[in-house]
C-alpha cells in the first residue's frame, strides 16, 4: 500500500448548495467550509467528499462521450423506490439506464450517481 484514501473531489459552481445535497443524501455533516471549498465526511479526521468551486464549470452529461461524467458515487439503499423517491425530493432528477439492482440519477447540478439495491 502506498497510501490510504483521504477524499474525492467534486467540482461544481456552488460547493455549499451541493454540499448539502450530498449531506442529506448521505448523511454525513460538514466537517469543513471555506466559501470555494466545502467538506462533509463522518468526522473530521476520516476521508469525505470535497466540494470546490470552478467558474466554467460544465456539467456531463449521461451517457454521452463529449461530455464525459468522469466519476459516480454508488449510493447503497435498501429499497430503490423509496431511495428515488427521496433524491427527488433534494432536487435530483432521474437520467436514463438502471437495471433491477440499480437507478441513475444526476445531482443538482448533473454529477451522476446510483441508487445500488443487494
Amino acid at each position: 500500500m502506498i497510501g490510504r484514501w483521504h477524499g474525492l473531489i467534486i467540482d461544481c459552481p456552488e460547493p455549499s448548495e451541493l454540499a448539502s445535497f450530498y449531506e442529506r443524501l448521505l448523511g454525513m455533516q460538514r466537517v469543513q467550509d471555506e466559501g470555494d471549498w466545502v467538506v462533509i465526511g463522518d468526522a473530521p479526521d476520516r476521508p469525505g467528499l470535497a466540494f470546490q468551486r470552478v467558474g466554467e464549470f460544465r456539467a456531463p452529461s449521461w451517457p454521452d462521450p463529449a461530455h464525459p461524467q468522469q466519476m459516480h458515487v454508488d449510493v447503497r439503499v435498501e429499497s430503490l423506490d423509496d431511495g428515488e423517491k427521496r433524491v427527488l425530493e433534494l432536487g435530483a432528477v432521474r437520467l436514463g439506464g438502471g437495471g433491477e439492482t440499480f437507478r441513475v440519477f444526476a445531482d443538482p447540478v448533473g454529477h451522476p450517481f446510483c441508487l445500488v439495491a443487494w
